[in-house]
């Protein structure tokens, strides 16, 4: 494999690992992470990639501002309520056609199977909640003709309102309850997507990658909007490591609060920060695999929020 098609190979396994656990779901619980360009191959050659990937991130430290808040800090009941945890078991499929070297389509479709626990407002007993299914699928298309190399492009897209937002809780006091809005599997909302990306080579052994990705809300459903956010994405990749790639990100999310007469306003909103450190492995002609690790180096959340301490990502990719 010449250098060329070895750093789009890796450049692609970055992309599908950055900022892993699709975020539209579950804002106002400050989850972090995104898959906005999850499945982009950002090939310079027609074809379809097809990935999948998994995700895990177990949102259990309860922070207020940058700082972490013990939980027997907070006496019960408590007037407000206060969330416990939540456990995220993600999948991701995604599906990316270039038709050309310039233009390219990509869809990707998430799976949520989310547990969540929290104390309801004047309770001292956790209820719960269990559930999976399918979340807001985004259709996202992109133009890299401004070079020779394809090696900066914008994007374009929307995401569409396709996951529920009627969950309700299964067990406790609030059992028969909707979920909050930032928990539910969609945000019931049509948003607008755009960004820009560059990827180039700092020398022969060395690769860089970076993207902005904005998404806004067209639209309020049932008294809620959620918050607009960006997302910046940076990455080195070595590329002479044989079969391997190893490669580190720094993944920088920022969402605005919530807003309508369901949204939680006062605890939604963040700003939060990640390196990635990960692994893009070579398994044939065709395929590739990745393995990634984010670690939060700068969390400030509005209100009281529930963050993860560490996420992580696999999956493969396979280009027919």
């Amino acid at each position: 494999m010449n250098r060329l098609s070895r750093s789009l190979a890796s450049f692609a396994a970055a992309a599908l690992a950055t900022l892993p656990g699709v975020a539209a779901a579950c804002s106002t619980c400050g989850c972090s992470l995104n898959s906005d360009w999850a499945s982009q191959g950002y090939a310079t050659s027609r074809g379809l990639h097809l990935s999948l990937r998994q995700d895990y991130f177990n949102q259990s430290r309860l922070v207020s501002g940058s700082d972490r808040v013990a939980f027997g800090s907070i006496p019960l009941p408590s007037e407000d309520e206060l969330q416990r945890k939540t456990i995220n078991r993600n999948t991701l499929l995604g599906l990316d056609y270039s038709f050309n070297r310039a233009w390219g389509l990509s869809v990707q479709l998430p799976w949520f199977s989310r547990y969540h626990e929290t104390w309801p407002e004047g309770e001292t007993t956790l209820s719960s909640s269990r559930g999976q299914g399918i979340g807001d699928i985004r259709v996202v298309a992109r133009y890299q003709g401004f070079s020779p190399d394809a090696g900066l492009g914008v994007q374009f897209g929307v995401k569409l309102a396709t996951g529920t937002f009627k969950q309700t809780f299964d067990a406790g006091s609030a059992a028969g309850e909707l979920l909050d809005r930032g928990l539910q599997r969609g945000t019931g909302t049509t948003d607008a997507l755009f960004g820009v990306y560059k990827f180039g080579y700092l020398s022969d052994s060395v690769g860089y990658f970076g993207q902005a990705m904005g998404e806004v809300a067209m639209n309020a459903r049932d008294g809620f909007r959620p918050g607009n956010s960006l997302n910046v994405n940076l990455g080195l990749r070595y590329l002479d490591a044989g079969m391997f790639v190893p490669q580190v990100q720094l993944n920088l999310h920022g969402e605005q609060r919530e807003s309508g007469a369901f949204a939680d306003r006062a605890n939604s909103g963040a700003t939060l920060a990640y390196l990635s450190p990960g692994l893009g492995v070579k398994l044939g002609r065709r395929v590739d695999a990745f393995v990634f690790m984010q670690v939060p180096v700068h969390e400030h959340v509005n209100g009281l929020q529930i963050e993860p301490g560490r996420l992580w990502s696999a999956g493969v990719q396979l280009r027919l």
